[in-house]
């Protein structure tokens, strides 16, 4: 009773509930680099590069259903679309989780590649932020109207719309943050230092 009072309210105001939980998220992301609430463990630096691998394993995960869910619903296979999608999304808050731990716990790394190099790491990691700061909103929308209406009624609303940005935005988002991940840890030098906002 007490979920499919949920879902009907969900359903009512996809717009209110698409702010409420963006503001949720903004404020856990935001809190962490701001507070120190003492709530993360003291990571050592090979905890740190440890998780820092975990997210680019999970977000390598979320591009693949991402770029599945894509593909399965210009294919016409919705419930396949709709499990890549939730799959997605869920891998998306195991990497928040991931994440607030690894930046909470402590330290970031800075690029210590050449300096032309290094331009173009922070306009990719610049870019892949603003992204990802904006697909949460967006993402939400199509996320709340997807899981609270069958497909038939989907029709009737934004959801492919806002889906194909989503999606659009994500999916970039993701490839750049893993193509600076790599820049970052595999193929340049880097040193920790005290917390910045990068987000690899």
């Amino acid at each position: 009773m007490a979920t499919a009072d949920a879902k009907r309210r969900l359903r009512e105001r996809p717009i209110g509930a698409t702010v409420f939980l963006t503001i949720v998220g903004y404020a856990l992301v935001i809190g962490t680099f701001v507070l120190d609430i003492g709530l993360y463990p003291d990571l050592t630096h090979a905890q740190i590069n440890l998780l820092t691998h975990a997210i680019a394993v999970i977000n390598g995960a979320a591009t693949v259903l991402l770029a599945a869910g894509w593909y399965w619903i210009r294919a016409g296979e919705v419930e396949k679309h709709r499990l890549a999608m939730v799959g997605a999304f869920a891998l998306i808050l195991l990497f928040l989780v991931v994440y607030l731990i690894r930046v909470g716990g402590g330290g970031e790394k800075l690029f210590q590649g050449p300096q032309l190099v290094r331009y173009a790491y922070l306009l990719m990691l610049a870019i892949h932020i603003v992204l990802s700061i904006v697909a949460v909103p967006v993402v939400l929308y199509a996320l709340v109207l997807g899981l609270t209406h069958t497909p038939s009624e989907l029709r009737e609303t934004a959801h492919a719309r806002i889906g194909r940005i989503a999606a659009a935005t994500w999916i970039l988002s993701l490839v750049l943050g893993i193509v600076t991940y790599l820049m970052l840890n595999h193929i340049y030098d880097y040193e920790f230092a005290a917390m910045l906002v990068p987000l690899f």
